[in-house]
């Protein structure tokens, strides 16, 4: 059996594969204080280290140059190739004489590169800088040195891959969480939008049966109430089975407010659920209602799976005409540092759907809270 290849074009299509290989993922975060607090302590350090080493040849003009390329740690993360090869060029061929130890905050730059960089600079900088090695290693470095740099720079390239694709496999992660719910909210409106047009179709063709006795106009209206009714929940199915890969249409109710209270009750381990719901007199939209369940399950999920110590979960749901408000407690023990997990994530992407906000977090006086308020109208295609 021939073995199969994942480059056809062997070395050349791998390193057209990583020339043309995108950007990270998620884009990088905007310059923060830290940037600048990195700038003021090595610039601090460089004027130091000037004004007490006595072996280097030029400590005034080594200090003036370090400062001059100490900028590109600011915009490291938007221009990573640039910032370094700028550094680069200043220090290592501008001044190889008098090099400043507070020079190394190059690393950061090398680190910024192989974790934001596009395909392309990754190729140019791993280029560039075996490149530097090796002109360090012709001027009279020793072989200690090498090994020494090779490592370093070997170091934060792996980290800033590292990280690279942690944030990567996050983000697909994410968006899988926003497909998913996009994919629960076109259950939901085909569920709703099915029922109220098998009714049209029904109600069609039961003026169809009655034509004969009545006008011509009648008898063609209703053809075409029929008729569009008909493709309209054909291709609503078709979308949801798309949206579904493949999966067959589920036609059960969708979950409304009332469905609420279904979840009270003692569960395993002696936690207490409770839920009311106040206000709802059955108009609320049925997408809306099937999103607040599902926020309510979720959240009540969350507590029994994650909490620590929970004795009681307290599920509240109120209507009313602006729209429905969801108020979900706990009392276990939250974790020093809280972080969102991904079932949180999916939450607030649903209410975000339709046009409604969530919010999840540590309670005032103990416990995890997290509220939502959804609209009756204004959900995104």
């Amino acid at each position: 059996m021939a073995a199969v290849r994942l480059y056809p074009d062997g070395v050349t299509g791998l390193w057209r594969s990583a020339w043309s290989a995108p950007s990270a993922v998620p884009p990088p975060p905007r310059r923060v204080w830290r940037d600048w607090a990195l700038l003021a302590v090595v610039a601090g350090l460089a004027v130091v280290e000037g004004l007490f080493r006595t072996d280097l040849q030029q400590p005034l003009l080594a200090v003036i140059a370090l400062l001059a390329v100490l900028p590109t740690v600011l915009w490291r993360r938007a221009r990573p190739l640039v910032m370094l090869v700028v550094a680069m060029v200043v220090l290592g061929l501008l001044l190889p004489d008098s090099t400043l130890y507070t020079s190394l905050f190059v690393m950061v730059l090398v680190y910024a590169l192989f974790r934001w960089g596009a395909g392309r600079d990754l190729v140019i900088g791993s280029a560039l800088l075996i490149a530097s090695l090796g002109l360090t290693f012709v001027r009279g470095g020793g072989l200690e040195d090498l090994i020494g740099g090779f490592a370093l720079l070997l170091t934060m390239v792996l980290l800033g891959i590292a990280f690279r694709y942690r944030a990567g496999s996050r983000q697909r992660t994410l968006d899988g969480i926003r497909m998913r719910e996009r994919e629960h909210l076109a259950r939901d409106l085909h569920d709703t939008v099915a029922h109220h047009v098998s009714a049209i179709a029904i109600r069609a063709q039961a003026g169809l049966a009655m034509a004969p006795r009545d006008l011509r106009a009648a008898e063609d209206a209703l053809g075409v109430i029929e008729a569009e009714a008909a493709k309209t929940l054909s291709e609503l199915r078709s979308m949801v089975r798309v949206l579904r890969q493949g999966d067959t249409a589920e036609l059960a109710p969708s979950p409304q407010l009332a469905d609420i209270e279904q979840l009270a009750g003692t569960r395993p381990g002696g936690v207490t659920v409770a839920a009311t719901v106040t206000g709802d007199d059955g108009s609320i939209p049925s997408p809306v209602a099937a999103a607040v369940f599902r926020l309510a399950q979720e959240s009540v999920t969350n507590a029994l799976r994650h909490g620590r110590q929970v004795t009681r979960v307290d599920v509240r749901v109120e209507a009313d005409a602006g729209g429905v408000r969801v108020h979900v407690t706990n009392d276990g023990d939250v974790a020093a540092s809280p972080t969102p997990g991904f079932g949180i994530i999916g939450m607030m992407e649903r209410a975000a759907l339709l046009g409604g906000t969530c919010r999840a977090g540590p309670a005032p006086g103990g416990g995890w809270v997290v509220t939502a308020v959804l609209p009756r109208v204004g959900w995104t295609p």
